[in-house]
């Protein structure tokens, strides 16, 4: 595969995840100023957006695009929404590295968006359930929880690993977003706290799942001439890779391995000309703690059901062999579904460019993203090294 041009990262802002008072649109612009802010440009240097939603409708605001641009005062400039289930930030980037590493574009703007903590509990499990097969799956009444829940009975049939592991995981998320002014749930727990909390779809409990989120997350992709003539801090994106797996959870070989995972892995790696053994740190999918255990196993960090021994010796903690979700993941920082693949960059840009306060992976030359949507049915990873 051969590109024109270097895509570079170049600017990232965010506004905290949580339960936001703020409309879709107001939070929209908030992290794209954010974003343009950081990258020392002006909005007349955007030439496009890519803009990555899931429920506008459930703030009355679908078709962002153009209203984002207006606001930033450049109405002519084109853009495009993308939805991809809980991974549509990652697809969004996706297109526009595209975009950029053909020529057609020096520099985008690309912003996730999610407004859906004040539909309720009820209507937004329901809105999620629309990102899965639903014929076969949530039309059935298998919300996320419970097809997460299948795939985490399977694998503590399958392998070595006990519902304490997963906990683990949830323990370790929480201990890193803790040090991150914008997670959702900035709070430490234990295992006990999660062992003890309410039994959500078994062996899930409620400390084993993301929370429900609202947020928006901004960065701007361009050419690396474009990068160097403004100056500032920017990271290249060096491998970037896309895969598939069955939609439904039914229709696959394995219940504790995501093929989109493994094919997108698979794709960026080589791209990058490197290894699994060359991250030093991930921001991976982890909507459930099931998810980030079978999440590392299909990166290449770790051999197939030996994910559960890594998070029980500590492998996986900030500054340990590779840090996982440094920023809190899902699970902590918070799981504004359009935003969520776009926070993820955001992170990686913190972390390379010295920007990552207290939660700073020591060291870091190569961070990598991972997003995918509903059970893993579509992917996206992204390798990034500094500059």
């Amino acid at each position: 595969m051969t590109f024109v041009e270097k895509v570079c990262v170049l600017g990232a802002g965010s506004t905290k995840y949580g339960k936001l008072s703020e409309s879709i649109a107001d939070i929209t612009t908030q992290a794209s100023v954010a974003a343009i802010e950081s990258a020392g440009i002006s909005p007349k240097d955007i030439k496009a957006s890519y803009i990555s939603n899931v429920f506008g409708v459930a703030d009355k605001q679908v078709h962002i695009g153009p209203v984002l641009m207006s606001r930033l005062g450049i109405p002519d400039k084109p853009s495009l929404t993308i939805e991809s289930a809980c991974g549509s930030g990652s697809v969004s980037f996706r297109e526009a590295y595209a975009n950029v590493a053909a020529g057609f574009y020096d520099c985008l703007l690309v912003t996730g968006v999610e407004k859906v903590t004040h539909t309720g509990t009820e209507w937004t499990t329901t809105y999620f359930a629309y990102c899965s097969d639903f014929f076969y799956e949530g039309q059935a009444g298998a919300s996320f929880p419970g097809l997460f829940a299948s795939m985490a009975r399977a694998y503590l049939n399958e392998f070595d690993a006990t519902e304490e592991d997963f906990a683990r995981v949830a323990v370790k998320n929480h201990d890193n977003g803790f040090l991150n002014p914008k997670a959702h749930m900035q709070k430490k727990i234990t295992i006990d706290d999660v062992m003890n909390s309410a039994v959500v779809a078994s062996p899930l409990k409620l400390y084993d799942c993301c929370p429900f989120s609202d947020g928006a997350s901004s960065v701007i992709l361009c050419s690396e001439k474009f990068a160097k003539e403004h100056g500032g801090d920017y990271i290249e994106v060096i491998g970037s890779g896309r895969g598939g797996s069955p939609a439904a959870l039914q229709g696959r070989e394995h219940m504790t391995t995501i093929p989109s995972t493994k094919i997108a892995a698979a794709d960026a790696y080589k791209m990058a000309g490197i290894t699994a053994k060359d991250i030093d740190f991930a921001e991976v999918h982890d909507c459930f703690t099931i998810a980030e255990v079978v999440d590392t196993e299909d990166l290449g960090f770790f051999e197939k059901g030996k994910g559960v021994q890594a998070v029980r010796e500590g492998r996986t903690k900030l500054n340990s062999d590779i840090s996982i979700n440094p920023s809190g993941g899902l699970k902590s920082k918070g799981h504004p579904i359009g935003a969520t693949g776009v926070g993820q960059v955001v992170e990686v840009f913190d972390q390379l460019t010295g920007k990552a306060g207290e939660r700073t992976v020591k060291d870091a030359k190569i961070g990598l993203t991972h997003n995918f949507g509903a059970t893993g049915a579509s992917c996206a990873v992204h390798v990034f090294q500094s500059v």
